[in-house]
């Protein structure tokens, strides 16, 4: 069968999901544009490596061009998508239009404050390299204000530092501050002893790292224990200003000064999908998700497909799929087989998601793995963690640097890239 050479693909998405489709194009007969509104990709595991200063941006982030340099049938456009026309088949660019044959939306999630958007000011989410650095400027500029501050209670509230949400990636910027805290300041400033910081790890489930086993929850647990993360469960956030937030536990409610909440507590479709959602005709979840079929196209319009965080799939017993960089990647893989099998006259099989197992890091030498039946923590499990988020950095040259960086950082307790990039704002 001849195979029209002319199907066009377009990508939204430079994440996880919109590059291993593009990426598994790489030999098809289409003609693929990935549209993102910034010029790379970013390894967002090790977001919180750069928010603390263990990494620089640049360690884990490679520009799109880069790594699609040698794929001829693939352009990358950097653009601001602002809707959708689904009968022209046309994406909507704040400076123009792009066609399509196929759309694949992959724009993955923003932070959710579950109705209290004005927290956002106080309490940073990490999505996005910007989100890293910020968080990074105000966990060091914490301390900064700390040494110069002499009122005692004031002094007390620069150096206690809250963590929303004690999901992987609250639990890995807890145990990240407390070991700044700790061991990385050590001897570095005089008016103030940073290991007497506080760090608050809160959240509203019963238990840590909710979504793994409870013994995996509890080593969690107590490994944060041990590195002087205060972790409070079943604690509801009330209230979140810039001096203090509002927690209410059990029938009590606490008022904890503070300067310096970092939000890790939940994330929402990006609003890219209820765009496309009413352009279609169709609902979202809470979450703001698009259902789709079991071979990822927006049902009655096969020309549409979602993945990754965006897409509401179903996994085995039914249960919607967690919104984790390895669901998008195999649906971004799938993608590809999928529109070859299209363009052939197949009907594609449905996508599958095959569960290679969770880990999350909790700090120097401690982590949880959880592979179903085996589980296990400590150092082995923190081992296998490097070596996996080494090998799924996108370039060589990344994984080169982050391996030194790694292991410099562990001989010294330094963190190089702790610097204050945007200077100092009124405190």
């Amino acid at each position: 069968m001849t195979v029209r050479q002319s199907h066009r693909v377009v990508i939204v998405g430079g994440g996880f999901g919109g590059l291993a489709a593009a990426r598994a194009l790489r030999h098809a007969p289409v003609e693929v544009t990935l549209l993102d509104r910034r010029n790379f990709h970013v390894f967002q595991p090790l977001l919180y490596q750069v928010a603390t200063g263990g990494l620089s941006p640049a360690e884990i982030a490679t520009a799109l061009r880069w790594i699609l340099r040698r794929q001829r049938n693939t352009r990358v456009l950097l653009a601001e998508v602002t809707g959708f026309d689904p009968a022209k088949r046309e994406v909507l660019l704040a400076d123009g239009v792009v066609p399509y044959d196929t759309l694949i939306l992959a724009a993955g999630t923003v932070p959710s404050y579950f109705g209290h958007d004005e927290w956002a000011e106080h309490a940073p989410g990490l999505k996005t390299l910007e989100d890293a650095t910020e968080i990074r400027r105000r966990i060091y500029q914490a301390f900064e204000a700390a040494e110069r501050e002499p009122d005692p209670a004031r002094r007390a509230a620069w150096l206690t530092f809250a963590v929303v949400g004690a999901g992987p990636t609250g639990v890995e910027l807890a145990g990240a501050i407390a070991e700044i805290a700790r061991r990385t300041l050590r001897r570095e400033f005089r008016a103030i002893d940073p290991a007497t910081a506080r760090v608050l790890l809160l959240d509203a489930a019963d238990r840590v790292l909710p979504a793994y086993p409870p013994d995996l929850s509890r080593r969690c647990a107590a490994s944060l224990a041990r590195l002087g993360v205060e972790v409070r469960v079943a604690a509801r956030l009330e209230h979140v200003d810039a001096e203090a937030i509002q927690v209410r536990r059990g029938g009590a409610e606490e008022r904890i000064p503070t300067r310096t909440v970092l939000w890790a507590a939940g994330v929402r479709a990006n609003p890219l999908g209820k765009r496309l959602a009413d352009a279609l005709g169709l609902t979202t979840d809470r979450m703001g998700r698009i259902a789709v079929a079991p071979d990822l196209s927006v049902p009655g319009h096969p020309d549409v497909c979602v993945i990754g965080d965006l897409a509401l799939s179903a996994g085995p017993g039914g249960a919607p799929l967690p919104g984790v960089a390895p669901v998008a990647m195999q649906q971004g893989r799938y993608m590809g087989k999928a529109i070859r099998a299209r363009l052939m006259g197949r009907t594609p099989r449905p996508f599958r998601y095959l569960n290679k197992g969770e880990l999350a890091t909790i700090g120097r030498a401690a982590a949880v793995a959880n592979f179903g039946r085996l589980r296990f923590s400590g150092y082995l499990a923190w081992v296998l963690w490097l070596f996996v988020h080494l090998m799924y950095l996108v370039d060589f040259e990344n994984r080169l640097l982050v391996f030194v960086q790694w292991a410099w950082n562990y001989v010294t307790w330094n963190r190089g890239a702790r610097l204050i990039a945007h200077g100092w704002r009124d405190t």
